[in-house]
């Protein structure tokens, strides 16, 4: 079976490294462009090109791949299938009809649920107890197409999105092995997505992390967790940004401070702070330009003040 692989992060790369250990015929990887990355600027390239060179998969970097052009050269290829995870851009019919088998696509969710380009770091941020990994046929809605078999996984409450991800990521390359087998031996059973059931996890900003402290303590702890690693939930010290990347509910209520005040700063602990329902106990924070480090080591060498009110940049 000739293959042709799309993905671009390092989620998609275990699926890659299945499909190479399984003997699959990879025609071409396809995958997002070279990019700029970290204070120096310098050019990146996707995970999954730097395992298909290490192979010597030829890799095409197409800026759109609806263009005319890019579509004719995946013609010439011809696939048999098309094996897509995270790739980063919606095929358009025209692709979707070149291979004979299809388009499969190994999603981060159970779909219908949190279709969409961030599933798992939005199934953390709303505290899903059980999320997992499906494959389906595309078609040309995002996510919409018929699901193919599903994995479950249980969300730990300590667990991150990038813990998360991590389980996943080999999980999904499993399930894929699991739905080519049964693609190649004819069992596949198209399953419908049920509308009513759909809901969508939209791709993240920065501006997602800013911390509402007026949320009851759950939430601003399942939003610390669901950002970190990327892009990271934060607040303002006075004048200066700080990312959080550790808290948990703290049950003492503050009766008469203001929600977002610093109501304690307990040095071998950390900074508790009210919420809109009780308080927070923060473990692990980042100045700007600093490392990330425990509250407890911080205040080693800087001091934070109590009765503060954390919030928007003032």
């Amino acid at each position: 079976m000739k293959v042709v692989f799309m993905g671009t992060p390092d989620f998609a790369v275990p699926c890659l490294q299945k499909l190479i250990d399984e003997k699959y015929y990879i025609a071409a990887v396809v995958t997002q462009p070279d990019r700029p990355k970290g204070r120096g600027k310098k050019m990146v390239a996707p995970p999954v090109k730097e395992l298909a060179e290490k192979y010597n998969i030829p890799v095409f970097q197409p800026e759109k791949v609806r263009s005319p052009e890019f579509i004719e050269v995946l013609r010439s290829i011809a696939p048999d299938l098309i094996v897509v995870i995270a790739f980063g851009q919606i095929l358009p019919k025209e692709i979707l009809d070149i291979p004979t088998y299809g388009c499969i696509n190994v999603h981060g969710s159970l779909l219908p649920k949190y279709r969409g380009a961030a599933p798992i770091q939005w199934a953390i941020i709303n505290g899903e107890k059980i999320t997992g990994v499906t494959t389906m046929f595309m078609d040309e809605g995002m996510d919409t197409g018929d699901m193919i078999l599903k994995k479950e996984i249980f969300i730990e409450p300590e667990y991150t999105a990038g813990d998360l991800h991590n389980i996943m990521a080999p999980v999904g390359a499993e399930l894929l092995k699991e739905t080519l087998n049964e693609l190649i031996r004819g069992n596949i059973k198209r399953e419908k997505q049920d509308e009513n059931e759909a809901t969508y996890a939209p791709m993240l900003k920065k501006e997602n992390g800013l911390i509402d402290w007026s949320q009851p303590s759950y939430k601003i702890v399942n939003l610390i967790r669901g950002l970190s690693p990327w892009p990271s939930a934060y607040t303002f010290y006075k004048d200066q940004m700080i990312k959080i990347w550790k808290a948990e509910v703290y049950d003492k209520i503050y009766e008469f401070n203001a929600i977002g005040e610093i109501v304690e700063v307990i040095k071998n602990k950390g900074l508790i702070v009210k919420t809109g329902d009780s308080s927070l106990l923060i473990t692990e924070i980042q100045a700007p330009n600093g490392k990330r480090m425990t509250v407890e080591e911080y205040l080693r060498g800087h001091d934070i003040e109590q009765n503060i009110i954390l919030g928007s940049h003032f």
